[in-house]
């Protein structure tokens, strides 16, 4: 009795996980979005692009791009129409991108923990963080759904883990130099 009770279970879990499994998995770049971070080899470059998408994703969900209309007209070419979803899976893409973004970092300062473009990388995520949230923080306390407060969470972990690295980093060094010739 033990055992086919186990044996139920065990099938109730494996088809569980197989239909979890086949449920189609939301993008969180837009194709457009993932060709320009192939193109973006240098990691300054690339967290540029991932700054910009979630950006994007949080004008849909301000409904900024009316007031933004010029610029996006601009970079539709290149950059595609913005993308779409409710509010919870705007957010959870946004925090997918954060995800990426520390990911990527990581992956350089695996291979070159030296490399002056982990600093530089850093910082501007952190920055971008920052302006992100400041926007996105009234909004998380109106969240509701499930979803929308899972994603928040999922949100509030990589924005943790960004600014913790960020406030590890030794102070920015300026080259007077290069400043005065500019």
């Amino acid at each position: 009795m033990i055992t086919r009770t186990l044996l139920a279970l065990a099938l109730v879990v494996c088809v569980v996980t197989i239909a979890q499994a086949a449920t189609p998995q939301r993008d969180h770049l837009t194709p457009q979005e993932v060709d320009l971070v192939k193109e973006a080899q240098v990691l300054d470059k690339r967290i540029d692009v991932f700054i910009r998408a979630a950006e994007r994703r949080l004008m849909v969900i301000n409904n900024s791009s009316a007031a933004n209309a010029k610029q996006l007209k601009k970079e539709s070419e290149r950059w595609g129409e913005l993308p779409t979803g409710s509010r919870a899976e705007l957010v959870g893409d946004i925090a997918r991108i954060f995800d990426e973004a520390i990911t990527n970092i990581d992956d350089v300062a695996t291979r070159d923990e030296r490399n002056p473009l982990i600093a530089k990388s850093l910082r501007k995520l952190a920055t971008a963080v920052n302006t992100i949230m400041g926007q996105l923080k009234p909004l998380s306390a109106e969240a509701k759904s499930d979803a929308e407060i899972a994603s928040f969470e999922m949100l509030n972990e990589d924005v943790q883990s960004i600014l913790e690295a960020a406030n590890k980093l030794p102070p920015e060094v300026i080259d007077k130099k290069a400043k005065k010739n500019n």
